[in-house]
Order: structure tokens, then sequence, then C-alpha cells
């Protein structure tokens, strides 16, 4: 494992158009999260479980990848998740390889250097080289053009201000006909909570805040690895619905995740004692289990995309085949 500590500062690229996140709030509570190790590895779960699924779709992939980026590594979750034990779901293939066996080198890019060496002396680094590099922001990326084989990117991006200027500068910093895999949150992502504390807010004071941050949409999406010049995209949806005692553990998991809410312009300062009460009763009436466990959706949104290449297999001009999928239908 590589031990360099390094600052990236990379050229500014100017504020982006639309500011919707407060970034150095963001880096705060990463930063305060990780300073209770115990706590944040117990709420790593979901972070975790994406980084699993998301590595998987490395197995399609026959290739070796010399040099990765892992953007917005947070404590090392995609780390973790390429060193694990016989990553093939299929139960063809009890015995597989880990797939960090197909990486040289994985650089995991992270701006709160607390989270990014959380567990920077636990077992799974010697298992991979890792070089941790300490980013001043993650909307700026300080890398040379085609200069990695893969870059992979796992519950970080839903945080970005400008999502198109980062999406165009990961594809300029991937070698050409390689590929992009990227995990976020998006649509309806904890739809439970964020109804219920407008009906509260609502309900108490006859208004209602930004309470739960806005996230993109899995249409969305797509159209932006388009225009960052994408190719041969994939996107797909997967629900975790994540059962909690109450909505008091809910807030306090997100808070150890350093995932709480940072838009600018929302209202400083604690909810209120009678809010949070009137949530809890609102959310279990409406959204509540039998067992009288609380669920809480959490949508992820996986995309792939590659860097072109001439060599790139590219689809035939519309109108250019020789059937006609009517007829065939027609005959059946």
């Amino acid at each position: 494992m590589s031990q360099e500590v390094s600052t990236l500062r990379g050229q500014s690229g100017g504020a982006p158009r639309f500011q919707v996140f407060n970034r150095r709030s963001k880096w705060l509570q990463k930063e305060r999260a990780a300073a209770n190790p115990e706590l944040s590895r117990e709420t790593d779960y979901l972070k975790d479980e994406v980084a699993v699924r998301l590595t998987e779709r490395l197995l399609d992939i026959k290739r070796h990848f010399p040099k990765v980026l892992d953007v917005g590594a947070n404590s090392c979750n995609i780390a973790r998740a390429l060193v694990q034990p016989n990553p093939d779901p299929d139960p063809s293939k009890p015995d597989s390889t880990p797939i960090s066996t197909r990486i040289t080198e994985l650089v995991a890019a992270e701006s709160s250097e607390a989270l990014l060496y959380r567990d920077a002396k636990l077992d799974f680094n010697d298992q991979l080289n890792i070089t941790r590099h300490v980013l001043e922001d993650e909307e700026t990326l300080p890398y040379e053009p085609e200069s990695f084989d893969l870059v992979m990117s796992n519950l970080s991006m839903h945080w970005i201000n400008d999502l198109p200027g980062t999406l165009t500068q990961i594809n300029n910093i991937l070698k050409p006909d390689c590929p992009f895999i990227g995990a976020m949150l998006g649509g309806d992502t904890l739809f439970e909570l964020r109804t219920s504390l407008q009906l509260a807010e609502q309900e108490r004071r006859g208004g209602m805040s930004p309470r739960v941050s806005p996230l993109a949409d899995v249409r969305d999406v797509g159209g932006l690895l388009q225009k960052a010049g994408f190719k041969m995209l994939t996107v797909d949806v997967d629900d975790i619905v994540v059962d909690y005692p109450d909505t008091f553990t809910l807030m306090q998991d997100l808070q150890a995740m350093g995932e709480s809410n940072v838009i600018l312009g929302r209202e400083m300062g604690p909810i209120s004692r009678d809010l949070l009460l009137a949530n809890e009763a609102i959310y279990r009436e409406l959204h509540g289990n039998e067992d009288g466990t609380l669920p809480a959706t959490f949508r992820i949104i996986y995309m792939i995309g590659w860097h072109e290449s001439p060599d790139q297999a590219k689809p035939l001009p519309r109108g250019s085949g020789d059937l006609n999928l009517k007829d065939i239908l027609e005959q059946k």
C-alpha cells in the first residue's frame, strides 16, 4: 500500500452556474462523522452495500485496469469491496478471485482527509495498492487528460453542484475506450422522510422549509452523461429499503454517515422537538410497517459511460436494418 500523503490543488474552473449545496458544510459533516470512527463504521452499511453492487459491474468487463480513480472515495468503501473474496454472485461460480487482482493501482480521492484515512490501518489496505489523495474539492479534478483506465464513484456525486461539469472532467481524464462506473442517490430517496417532514412542518408552523436535499432523477442522468461526451451509456435503478426503529435513529444514522442536509438557504440549527415528535407520528401513520419499524427508501442510480474511441462499437444508423420489427412481431 502506498503511504503517500498529498493534497492536490487543481486549476479553478470557476463557480458553477447554479449553487445548490454548501460544499464547505458537507466537508465539515464528513470530518465530524470521521471523528467518531466506531459510529462512522457502523453506519457505513449503505455505502458498503452499494460499493459491492457497483464493483460487481466490473465482472462483465474482461480486462485489466492499470490505474483506477475513485472520486469521492469517502472511507474507501470501493477499495473494501474490490478485495472481497468470491465477488461473482453467479451460483455456478462459487470460487472467484477478488476484483482487485485486475487492478494495479487505486487512487482514492476525497476532500475529507479524516474520512479518507479513517481506515488506513485496516487489513484491506494490504490487499490492494491504494494511493490516497486529499482533494480541495471533488468538483475540481486536478488530473491530466487520459490518465486513468477506469473511474468509479460511490454515493458522493449527489452532493455535487456542477454535475455536468464534473462528468465532463471525468470523461476528460479517462483514456479512450475506458469506462466511468458510478452510483449516486437520486429520485425518490427518503421520500417517506420528505413527505412526513413537510406535513409536520405545515401542521405545526404553517409552512415548509427544505429539509431533504433535491436529487437528480434517473431520466436526467442519461442526458447528463451524453452531454458530457460519454458513449455506450447504461443507466439503471435499484431501491434499497432499510428498516429503522424510529425516525430519530434514521436521522442519527444520516448524521453519522455525513449525509445531513446542506442546501444553501436552509434553516440553520437543530429541528425543534415539537416538529420532530410530529414527524415521528406522521411517518409512522403513513409509512410504518406492521412490525412497528419504519422503512426508509434509498434509490440508487447506477451509471456507466465510456470515453469515445475510434475502435469502439457504434450503433448502426437509424433505418439501416434489413428487418422490420413490426413484421417479426406480427408473424408471432
